[in-house]
């Protein structure tokens, strides 16, 4: 395998499925098929999760509320998909723990890191919930923090599009996929991979990511397994 450790970024909003909000048990099943045949091949995995699909600080900002309410919100919404992404995968038979940035210890672990590496060691998924416990800082940037305390490998950023592209390819047919680029040419081409924070903390502890569909079925096993699939952003 490419990897020893991988650490997979999802959206909220990937858990929506067809609807409109919400979690779709049908797509919470699809990724548990998807991570188990990771798992199957000895690699360990970490998942951090996003609410958009419940509730986006940002967006409660925009309307009135207080951001850091909003936030404190946005988390909670981190940990409900991770509570429903966890039974998702025991229903596949995977050991699963769900550790939270924000102490709520009757639902899940609080994130320590040598515990979090320690279920990894022993074939356990573990899922990030909360954030990083701090208004104003997305899921991108808690994924990439955990991501480099853990020591993985590379974060794995599953979306709806098969990579990054010169222009949105939802709007522009003539958007051409990159299958590599650096950082710096994100930066200087201003390409959207992850917000301003989390993508330089990652490239300055040379942490590699790679973009790609999480919803066509196999694609996840085939990145692992060191396929050209999506587009990979390193230094």
């Amino acid at each position: 395998m490419q990897y020893k450790r991988i650490l997979l970024k999802l959206s909220g909003e990937a858990l929506m499925g067809e609807r409109q909000y919400g979690i779709d048990p049908k797509r919470l099943s699809e990724y548990a098929a998807e991570i188990k045949a990771v798992i199957n091949t000895g690699i360990e995995v970490a998942i951090v999760i996003g609410g958009g699909n419940i509730f986006r600080g940002v967006s409660g900002a925009s309307v009135g509320m207080d951001r850091v309410q909003s936030d404190h919100m946005g988390m909670l919404a981190t940990v409900i998909n991770g509570l429903a992404l966890q039974n998702a995968l025991e229903d596949a038979g995977i050991p699963t723990r769900l550790q939270t940035a924000i102490k709520i210890d009757e639902v899940a672990e609080p994130f320590i890191r040598r515990r979090a590496m320690r279920h990894l060691e022993k074939g356990r998924v573990v899922i990030f919930g909360g954030g990083t416990g701090n208004p104003y800082f997305t899921t991108d940037s808690a994924a990439v923090l955990r991501a480099i305390e853990i020591e993985a490998d590379v974060i794995l950023k599953g979306t709806r599009v098969d990579g990054i592209y010169t222009a949105d390819p939802e709007k522009d047919k003539e958007a051409i996929k990159y299958d590599n680029i650096t950082f710096d040419d994100v930066l200087r081409k201003g390409l959207k991979v992850m917000d301003t924070t989390a993508f330089t903390l990652s490239q300055e502890n040379e942490l590699p990511i790679i973009v790609f569909d999480m919803n066509k079925p196999g694609n996840l096993l085939k990145v692992v397994s060191g396929e050209k699939i999506g587009t990979t952003v390193q230094l």
